[in-house]
Formats: structure tokens, sequence, C-alpha cells
């Protein structure tokens, strides 16, 4: 399976520690509004929060779909919808080491 649909899976799923397996330890994700570096363990409360909002029914992603997939890199679109009724297109580009993500950057377009 690849990292894409396991990833999906993980969200279809709401298992937060599905998506963390995918993560390589020297994970990092860059926040695309201010360039902040989250390491894999600075991450992991952030990720289970929305999680735990996914399976209350507070967040949801959709119409997800796999851009472009190879051994180094994903990119991914999809339409995430917020607790606080925003809605936004997300362009995620994960960077690829082993099998497993080490790198995050996501850039977002809030949608009225």
């Amino acid at each position: 399976m690849s990292v894409y649909e396991n990833m999906i899976s993980s969200f279809d799923n709401c298992n937060v520690q599905s998506y963390l397996n995918l993560l390589h330890k020297d994970y990092n994700f860059i926040r695309h509004k201010c360039g902040q570096k989250l390491t894999k363990e600075d991450w992991t409360p952030t990720v289970t929060g929305m999680f735990n909002a996914m399976s209350e029914g507070k967040l949801r992603f959709e119409e997800n779909r796999c851009i472009y997939e190879n051994d180094d890199i994903l990119v991914m679109h999809g339409i995430g919808h917020f607790p606080d009724g925003t809605k936004e297109a997300i362009m995620s580009v994960h960077i690829l080491s082993n099998g497993k993500i080490i790198k995050t950057e996501s850039g977002a377009t809030r949608i009225d």
C-alpha cells in the first residue's frame, strides 16, 4: 500500500497511531503561515487533537487526492472543514525517506 493510501486510511478510520507510524523518527512539519519547524514529538499533540476532532465530527477532510507519489515525494490536495466553520483548500508536500514521511510542508487557501 502506498504512503498516500495508508494516510487516507488513517484519516478514514480516525487512527492517529496509524498516521504517526507513517512518520520518520526525524520528521519535521513546517507551518505554512510562519515557517516554524515542528519535530515528530512536537507535532504529535497537534495531530492527536486533529484526529480527536475528526472522530467527534468537528473536523473533516474531503476530496483528498494524490497529485503525485514516488519513493521520494508525495503531493496531495484536499479540502479541510474546520471546527470554526471555515473551509480551506490544502496542498501538502511530503518528502519521503525509506517509505516514511520525513518532512511535510503545506499551504492552505481559505474557501468561502
